[in-house]
């Protein structure tokens, strides 16, 4: 057979047997489902990531605010409390606040009379504490000093979306010092924190001697207060039952961990606790409301949270970490009591809800037939602007 001739015998088998391929392919896929019908896998979506709230309060203390340092003391857990009902995309907050003191002739003037006291922390018992220990004095009063040392030594969230906020109250001019509260507050801005200014005192005087400049400069609010006001305290009928409540709640906390740090924790609580109820009706009341948000978070010292946390493997505890009585308990025991406490501590915490809301309606329409409004005092001052600042980063509240 001719060279030419094998050659295209070769290529006619060649091409039959691709037709017979392709025909059995195209046979294939008409009776296969077509792929367009197939189940899609479902992808889990990820939790939403909290966002986080940071807050420092800078207070003068200065001989002159004995009664701004009251209206913190009594009034930080109104502040607070109106975090605990905020949300973005369905995630609450965080909660972080730090605190300094300016002004106060006992501080150092190589440090330009500014004491960071707290820097930031969700630990609210330990801000409360030292705000309780404040005491003032006369002094020199250097704005511009304490917020560039607030902007610069806090360990601010480095979140676009985060809100970080600065609140400087005081009434001496803004302008006093050696730093330029102009380059302080611009340095806050561009570091994405706003500063919010609180005088003391007449509000024009306040816009005359620069604390209405040094807020806008930093994207923040300007307001004035009157710092020795006292706003009425109206008693309702749910706190003996709000008291009783505490009570128990407090007993479903398991310190754990070196003994000193426990102890010291347990009684700072319960420390926090009296001075609430030895303020007023309202500053104790918001700070049982408060212990029953998801805000008061105590996972450094107590074993519900931090289980609940995942911040600790309870087979990994020593005997001498738990409290006397717990330190005999198998891990498995050991775990069942801390879900008990945890159960116990949630069943708790929403029944101090329920009245809290309760005590707000009645004291609300009290207040209605006494004619009496708000304040114009510091926590008034402090939610209005960090309101406004915490949506126009889409936070949410659930009421107004």
């Amino acid at each position: 057979m001719k060279k030419s001739s094998i050659v295209k015998l070769a290529l006619a088998v060649a091409g039959a047997a691709l037709l017979v391929a392709l025909a059995g392919q195209l046979q294939a896929a008409e009776g296969a489902a077509p792929q367009a019908d197939a189940p899609k896998e479902a992808k889990a979506e990820a939790p939403a990531e909290r966002p986080h709230i940071e807050m420092a309060i800078l207070l003068d203390t200065s001989g002159s605010m004995s009664g701004l340092i009251n209206q913190a003391r009594t009034q930080l857990w109104k502040i607070v409390n109106e975090f605990a009902v905020a949300e973005r995309d369905g995630a609450r907050p965080d909660l972080r606040v730090a605190l300094y003191e300016y002004g106060k002739s006992t501080l150092p003037a190589s440090e330009n009379f500014v004491r960071m006291i707290v820097p930031l922390t969700d630990d609210l018992d330990k801000v409360s504490e030292e705000l309780f220990a404040l005491e003032t004095n006369g002094g020199e009063e250097y704005c511009g000093a304490v917020i560039e040392r607030a902007v610069n030594e806090l360990d601010w969230s480095k979140g676009n979306r985060d809100l970080k906020c600065i609140f400087i109250a005081g009434n001496e001019p803004f302008t006093q010092g050696p730093v330029d509260y102009k380059k302080a507050c611009h340095a806050a801005a561009n570091s994405g924190i706003t500063v919010s200014t609180i005088h003391c005192g007449d509000h024009e005087q306040g816009v005359q001697t620069a604390w209405a400049d040094g807020a806008k400069l930093a994207d923040g609010s300007y307001m004035s207060i009157n710092q020795n006001e006292v706003v009425p305290d109206i008693a309702a009928p749910q706190d003996a039952q709000l008291a009783t409540l505490n009570e128990r709640l407090n007993k479903t906390y398991v310190a754990y961990g070196a003994k000193k740090a426990r102890e010291e924790a347990q009684m700072r609580q319960t420390a926090q606790d009296a001075n609430a109820a030895g303020a007023n009706a309202a500053a104790n009341a918001g700070r049982i409301a408060f212990k029953a948000s998801a805000l008061y978070s105590n996972a450094r010292w107590d074993l519900c949270d931090a289980y609940c946390q995942k911040q600790v493997k309870l087979e990994d505890l020593k005997p001498e970490d738990l409290p006397e009585e717990l330190r005999k308990l198998k891990p498995d025991e050991l775990k069942a009591h801390i879900e008990k406490m945890v159960a116990e501590r949630t069943q708790l915490q929403e029944q101090i809800k329920s009245l809290a809301d309760e005590r707000g309606k009645y004291v609300a329409d009290e207040r209605k037939k006494l004619a009496a409004d708000v304040g114009n005092t510091l926590d008034a001052a402090v939610i209005e602007a960090a309101r406004k600042q915490a949506v126009r980063l889409d936070f949410k509240f659930e009421k107004n």
